[in-house]
């Protein structure tokens, strides 16, 4: 049950980040959804750890997406060329 909760909160986790999205939110939306769906009929419970393991680099990798993005912004307003 403790897998299930962990899933759930990670489809969240990544639907929330998934707001601002380069692509769009909708684009975003549909590519998670397919990526959960494909593999809903996993049961091995090692397997789903790998998976959640894999989703939360994911976390990490859109989070890095965004503070380079935000350091773009950043360096443009103060060194305009």
């Amino acid at each position: 049950m403790a897998q299930r909760t962990q899933v759930i909160q990670l489809y969240k986790n990544l639907l929330y980040l998934g707001r601002e999205y380069p692509m769009g939110y909708e684009y975003f939306r549909e590519k998670l959804k397919r990526a959960f769906m494909k593999n809903r009929e996993v049961t091995d419970p090692e397997q789903i750890k790998v998976l959640i393991g894999r989703g939360e680099f994911v976390i990490k990798e859109i989070e890095a997406l965004y503070m380079l993005r935000k350091y773009r912004t950043m360096k443009k307003r103060y060194y305009e060329d």
